[in-house]
């Protein structure tokens, strides 16, 4: 798909095409189909982004809260986004020894609790240690620090969906 493909796209078009980027958050998308048209890939993956910067902390929250747990109950119960069932098992999180998957569990425990939103990181840049590092380290973070981390996550996973798209 070119961005030319893109510009050509009504706003149902639209809609269906990048609608599942954010996860359980079509709203993103929706908001985004009149910023056009688009330079790029980039430009696109801006307006996005200055939907999610600008949607307020209420929104945002709901967001974060709408991603899963990594490997959490819903990889096990197979309940996952196609787009999120493979990007945990392109980091191994669908192939865990049990102390594996128990301090995972634990980590997403006190994650959540600490927060309020799941642990967010874009798997595919990563591997199972480095996500385990991660969320280690950033059980550290103040909220505030968390939440922007967090969003600055998701948005690096939506450049890779949409580079998918889009290639």
């Amino acid at each position: 798909m070119t961005i030319d493909d893109v510009n050509a796209m009504d706003r149902s078009a639209f809609i269906e095409a990048f609608g599942d980027l954010y996860e359980h958050s079509p709203w993103i998308v929706a908001e985004s189909a009149e910023r056009g048209p688009f330079k790029d890939r980039d430009h696109l993956q801006s307006a996005m982004t200055h939907v999610v910067e600008t949607a307020g902390e209420d929104r945002q929250l709901s967001l974060l809260r709408a991603h899963p747990e990594l490997a959490g109950k819903a990889a096990m119960d197979k309940t996952l986004t196609d787009a999120s069932t493979a990007e945990q098992a392109s980091a191994g999180l669908d192939r865990m020894t049990p102390a594996e998957y128990e301090e995972f569990h634990a980590l997403n425990a006190a994650y959540r609790e600490r927060f309020d939103f799941p642990f967010i990181i874009c798997v595919r840049l990563t591997d199972k240690p480095g996500i385990l590092r991660a969320m280690r380290e950033r059980l550290q973070n103040d909220r505030e620090t968390e939440f922007r981390t967090a969003l600055d996550e998701v948005s690096k996973i939506v450049g890779i969906r949409l580079e998918e798209i889009m290639s």
